[in-house]
């Protein structure tokens, strides 16, 4: 399989967290070829701020292997990792980090800053963006534009004109 395969499958995922109301990102851990791990995004549904897929993902691959190193694997995610995520993929020991979208407002893997080029630290996964981020990115628009345009209808539903609400802080 191709890292195109594997970012398609992680959209899948992504796709499952979409229907559960949670921000669409899916994530796959590779190991010698085989998935071991999957997750999608859940910190609504499941009341935890680290419910991210990639944390989601490492989890089950850990499970999966009995180790909380993985050394060896790879992780497929559809959005670039943000801080808390890129450091799990460091104590972890990936070998290999492969992510669709950028994420210009929390992605730590060369959008915002590069904690992977930070050689103070002591463990260095190869990194690769990218990989069928037009598809990655437009699930990601297309959701948060329906996000949107569900609160601007709840706002006029409600009576009150968009100006007012936009003006309250």
């Amino acid at each position: 399989m191709t890292d195109a395969d594997y970012m398609r499958t992680a959209l899948e995922l992504a796709r499952l967290a979409e229907v559960a109301g949670e921000v669409p990102v899916g994530a796959v851990v590779v190991k010698d070829g085989v998935i071991i791990g999957r997750g999608f995004n859940a910190p609504i549904s499941r009341h935890d701020p680290s419910a991210h897929a990639e944390m989601q993902a490492l989890r089950d691959a850990a499970q999966r292997l009995g180790n909380y190193r993985l050394v060896g694997c790879e992780l497929f995610v559809t959005l670039e990792p943000c801080l808390m995520c890129a450091g799990a993929i460091m104590h972890a020991r990936l070998k290999r980090l492969v992510y669709g979208a950028s994420d210009f407002k929390t992605g730590v893997c060369g959008s915002m800053l590069n904690i992977f080029a930070e050689r103070r630290l002591n463990h260095h996964a190869e990194v690769a963006g990218g990989v069928l981020a037009e598809e990655c990115g437009l699930m990601l628009s297309n959701f948060f534009a329906m996000r949107r345009a569900q609160k601007k209808s709840r706002i006029q539903d409600s009576g009150f004109r968009i100006e007012e609400v936009d003006n309250v802080r």
